[in-house]
């Protein structure tokens, strides 16, 4: 018999014929068979289907020899309804035949979103909201209020919208800012020849800022301290709005800063 082993030596190549005929099977079967059975090495270049209309897409798709697969939705109003904004994979990528490419397409209908509560809250915070909640910054408009920057109004096409309230995702939002100056309107006060914390006083509890304080020598013997000097200056007629600076200059020495 073939296998038949009168000596060490047959055994040995009893073993040897087994191991090439093993070999040749699995050469055969990795190297032969499988990619016949496979396409192995037969690849497709992944065409780009983003920007194109969905009804466009699987007839071009079917002549690479792909499908598609709706696998997601999302709106924006840049961009045409059904247009394919993803793919995957990307284009170039290499695949085999039949193979599916998951999109994602722009909606014809913009989704439904609550409206935050954007009233009170600084302009800069409200635009970061707003971006944040798929929304768009409109028209901002300032008007005299004292809150300087604060949101004092939130609107829709002209008209106040309520926080909570449903609209339509990528909708512009108009705001109504404060621009920190009241509208009433009133004598500028006279504080000339005050000693300088009254002056503060006086003018801060009219609804008026504090601008930039200066220390001169005295022009005409005044004491330390007094003011001597304003603007605006007071005189008949002249009006200033709550929320406006008054500058004043003091007789004195410029205050070191204090120590902490």
């Amino acid at each position: 018999m073939f296998f038949k082993a009168d000596s060490l030596g047959d055994v040995i190549k009893h073993i040897a014929v087994i191991i090439i005929i093993v070999a040749l099977m699995l050469f055969f079967f990795f190297f032969v068979y499988l990619p016949s059975t496979t396409n192995h090495g037969e690849t497709i270049t992944v065409p780009k289907v983003e920007g194109m209309k969905l009804n466009e897409i699987e007839d071009f798709l079917a002549e690479h020899s792909l499908q598609y697969y709706v696998s997601d939705s999302s709106y924006s109003s840049t961009k045409e309804p059904f247009t394919v904004t993803k793919q995957d994979p990307q284009p170039g990528a290499k695949v085999k035949e039949d193979r599916k490419i998951y999109i994602t397409y722009n909606m014809k209908t913009a989704p439904m979103i609550k409206m935050p509560k954007l009233v009170d809250l600084s302009l800069k915070n409200a635009q970061m909201i707003l971006k944040t909640s798929d929304l768009q910054v409109g028209k901002i408009e300032f008007v005299p209020d004292l809150a300087q920057n604060a949101v004092l109004k939130q609107l829709l096409k002209g008209k106040e919208i309520a926080a909570g309230d449903l609209i339509p995702k990528g909708s512009s939002v108009d705001l109504v800012v404060g621009d920190g100056l009241g509208n009433a309107e009133f004598q500028v006060p006279n504080v000339v020849g005050m000693p300088a914390d009254e002056a503060t006083t006086l003018l801060v509890g009219a609804g008026l800022q504090m601008g930039a304080v200066q220390y001169i020598a005295a022009p005409n013997g005044e004491p330390e301290g007094t003011v001597v000097r304003q603007r605006p200056i007071s005189t008949p007629g002249a009006k200033i709005r709550v929320g406006e600076l008054v500058d004043i200059w003091v007789v004195g020495a410029n205050p070191a800063p204090a120590i902490e």
